[in-house]
């Protein structure tokens, strides 16, 4: 099984592949998705991460971190209302 998490505050240079490097300290990370403007193209400063179940939880404990000087909001991801 495996869990979606959000993170946010993400600096806007911040590549999928640098997200996922990251985090895969912690973890293993099954994909990385760093959402953007449709417009635009850039950065919305958020995205998710897809990780195993018994890796969520070393995950989750990196809120607060600091990614290139910005600390980082790390949860579950909640599901999308309908």
């Amino acid at each position: 099984m495996t869990k979606t998490i959000y993170v946010g505050n993400i600096p806007w240079s911040t590549t999928e592949e640098q997200l996922k490097e990251y985090f895969s300290e912690h973890g293993e990370i099954i994909s990385a998705r760093i959402i953007t403007e449709r417009a635009t193209g850039r950065s919305r400063g958020y995205g998710f991460l897809e990780v195993e179940d018994q890796d969520a939880e070393k995950i989750i404990e990196l809120n607060g971190s600091e990614l290139e000087g910005r600390k980082l909001v790390v949860n579950e991801a909640k599901p999308r209302p309908s």
